[in-house]
């Protein structure tokens, strides 16, 4: 069976629903916990009455900041914690933002909690708040002042400003893209047990080692103490990539109990417990020659930001690098707001990055006259322009070359409003491209061979649905030389690894990396040719053992061994793209064409083109699904998705799938994907680079770009609505 061929690995577990998450987990006992929010947009609460609460027949426990519930903040993710924000609720009688949990209700079922919940009453002495970026009571900082880290200064190459003042053709525009929900399938929830003086998780995460790390800190525990287990994650897309704060106090019911504690959060709180893709504006200024050749680029970026937490904010490493500028300044500002602390949502910064630099560079191209895949073509860049090193690799042109080919480009005519359907409807075809860096982290993984044949794959890593656990049997079949059904993966389990972070489309071959190095050391244990078909059998059997098992720690190019112990703490560290010998990015090319009512004016995506370029396709069956889900969200991030804010009273106000609108089958068409396949051998051995994430960056602005070509009016704002058109 080749690579191509291999089955996707827990598919017939998932459609069967003999797959397990983090929810399913029901031990004998289980109570049930659900949360009190805050009403109020910000303020403090003077009174906490949960008397009529603790009446509903069934009522445990109702924990709330009149409790000294024993525990403290996990810290931040990115400033050296654990938790999606500083901000750890139910510990005083502060309101940071609508929505915060002030109590939690645990009973013996979950109607008496779900009633209960809603008999808790607070009083609030209100004050001020802002929730938008124009609002009044903002603060604007400056992030490389706010954050003064060297990876996080503004990217300045050359005399910017001055280029662009000389520049004979120039765009100067304001873009922005608000607010969104990740609203994976799978709820936030989980359930906390005592063994002894151990506590188990069971929750979906793409964290486990965050999780283990941050409760530990948090209940004064040391971490062997804490297990968390999540062998499914129904989606994260980084909703999940961290600590929430609902898990401490969970934990701390269930001690006080003795008994385990279930908590499945409503959808609707889920758009307040955790991260979300914050408001970011704006302002390109690009300059070129008549021919459409960048001469400079100005990228200025405003982003939302919470009181208590910085996002470090990353949109300007892309747009200085996706065209060889030799002349960039970037700027990124955060703006303080009152909401809970915005975070990483697929292609966090590079989604609206390219948004507005590839619809600038399109406006770029229709004021020089040029096709906008010539243009994309002229300005391709054969080394990094920041750095002046080399790309590890770079296939830009043939994922522009090869989508247009198979979109059939050249048959598009140059002026708007020019091209119809047979019935009349205008339609239009646009053209964006994308990039995402090849980012590495450690990993931690185990192989054991056993003498029945079978092999067993322990790494650290999160199987999201991305199918990272169909990439390991993958590549440990294909490099023994064995069936697919005589290898197992196990991934997401404390128990069996340090886990990292697994986000920034590091995951799959971050953990390859260690799994690849582990084989290595597999080979040489078992005494057989470093390259070839086992007999696993045969091999451990001649050894005299039962089962022969090999370890290997691996880090990115040039990483410092702090790395490791940061990732066996369960912190982040990630290392790229810039790489002591190379920068590496991952590279994708989207091809659209929408119809736009006349009437509506609404607007139809009929066909999609995308071609990436991720390096060695590791699991064929899996990178085709990734860029299929990542083009039916970038047409919802482009056309419907947007969380409204309520500036009256604070929070999101359509906190629902009802109201917070995505891609119905009916607004997808027809969807084909190719990649390059141009091993990466640079980046590591496997040449295998990143996928998840850059499928999503450019597929906004490709349907922006079609849209203007449809009907002449340029969208600078997503979603892309109708009175926009009108």
């Amino acid at each position: 069976m080749t690579n191509a061929e291999m089955p996707r690995v827990g598919a017939r577990e998932k459609v069967t629903g003999a797959a397990r998450y983090g929810a399913d987990h029901t031990p004998p006992g289980v109570a049930y916990a659900m949360p009190v929010v805050a009403t109020v947009g910000k303020g403090r609460i003077t009174r906490l009455d949960t008397t009529a609460a603790e009446a509903v027949s069934g009522v445990l426990l109702v924990l709330s900041h009149l409790d000294d519930l024993g525990i403290v903040p996990a810290g931040y993710i990115m400033a050296g914690g654990y938790a999606f924000q500083s901000l750890q609720p139910l510990l005083d009688d502060r309101v940071a933002y609508r929505g915060q949990p002030i109590a939690l209700v645990v009973a013996d079922t979950l109607v008496a909690a779900a009633e209960a919940a809603g008999l808790v009453r607070a009083v609030y002495e209100e004050e001020p708040f802002a929730v938008e970026l124009d609002a009044a009571g903002t603060e604007t900082v400056l992030q490389e002042e706010a954050l003064p880290l060297p990876f996080l200064a503004d990217v300045v190459v050359g005399d910017a400003d001055g280029a662009y003042e000389r520049s004979p053709l120039r765009v100067d525009a304001v873009y922005e893209a608000g607010p969104q929900h990740q609203v994976p399938m799978e709820l936030i929830g989980g359930v906390a047990e005592w063994r002894g003086d151990t506590l188990v998780v069971h929750e979906g995460s793409q964290s486990v080692g965050a999780l283990r790390g941050g409760l530990a800190r948090q209940l004064g525990l040391d971490p062997d103490r804490v297990e968390v287990i999540a062998p499914y994650v129904g989606g994260g897309f980084g909703q999940k990539n961290s600590l929430q704060p609902h898990l401490a106090p969970l934990a701390v019911a269930a001690r006080r109990l003795g008994r385990p504690v279930k908590l499945v959060l409503p959808r609707a709180d889920t758009f307040h417990a955790a991260s979300f893709r914050p408001v970011s504006r704006h302002r390109v200024r690009l300059g070129a020659d008549r021919s459409g050749r960048l001469l400079a680029a100005i990228h200025e970026v405003d982003q939302q930001a919470s009181r208590h937490d910085l996002l470090p904010a990353s949109y300007t490493e892309i747009t200085s690098r996706l065209y060889d500028i030799r002349n960039f300044r970037g700027r990124q500002r955060h703006v303080r707001t009152d909401v809970q602390t915005p975070g990483y949502m697929r292609a966090p910064f590079e989604h609206p990055a390219a948004f507005a630099l590839e619809s600038a560079v399109d406006e770029l191209a229709h004021a020089a006259g040029r096709d906008p895949v010539e243009l994309r073509l002229a300005n391709d860049a054969v080394k990094d322009p920041v750095t002046g090193k080399p790309f590890s690799s770079r296939h830009l042109a043939a994922c522009l070359r090869r989508g247009a080919e198979l979109f059939g480009w050249a048959g598009r005519s140059p002026d708007p409003c020019s091209m119809r359907a047979a019935d009349g409807t205008p339609v239009g075809w646009g053209v964006a491209a994308g990039a995402y860096p090849a980012m590495t982290v450690p990993v931690l993984a185990r192989v054991r061979a056993g003498a029945d044949g079978g092999v067993l794959v322990e790494a650290g890593g999160h199987e999201m649905g991305q199918g990272m656990t169909s990439a390991l049997v993958s590549a440990v079949a294909q490099d023994l030389g064995i069936g697919a059904g005589s290898v197992r993966a196990v991934v997401g389990d404390t128990r069996v690894a340090p886990h990292h972070l697994t986000a920034g489309a590091w995951g799959t071959h971050s953990t390859l990396l260690a799994v690849h190095a582990a084989l290595r050391e597999l080979r040489e244990r078992l005494g057989v040719p470093p390259e070839g078909p086992v007999d696993v059998a045969a091999a451990v059997a001649a050894t005299g053992e039962r089962e022969v098992v090999t370890e290997a720690v691996t880090r990115g190019p040039g990483q410092p061994p702090e790395a490791v112990d940061r990732m066996r703490a369960g912190l982040v560290a990630p290392d790229g793209p810039d790489y002591p010998d190379h920068v590496a990015f991952s590279f994708v090319a989207h091809f659209v064409e929408v119809r736009v009512e006349p009437a509506a004016p609404r607007v139809r995506v009929s066909r999609v083109v995308s071609v990436a370029d991720c390096g060695r396709v590791a699991s064929p069956v899996t990178a085709d699904a990734q860029v299929r889900g990542a083009v039916v969200w970038g047409i919802g991030a482009a056309l419907s998705e947007h969380s409204e804010v309520d500036p009256r009273f604070g929070g999101f106000l359509n906190a629902d799938l009802a109201d917070y609108v995505i891609p119905v089958n009916a607004d997808v068409g027809a969807i084909e994907v190719d990649f390059i396949g141009e091993p990466d051998l640079t980046l590591n051995p496997m040449g295998v680079k990143t996928l998840g994430e850059v499928a999503l960056v450019g597929v906004a602005p490709a349907i922006a770009n079609a849209v203007f070509h449809a009907t002449g009016r340029r969208p600078r704002r997503l979603p892309i609505r109708i009175e926009d058109l009108l």
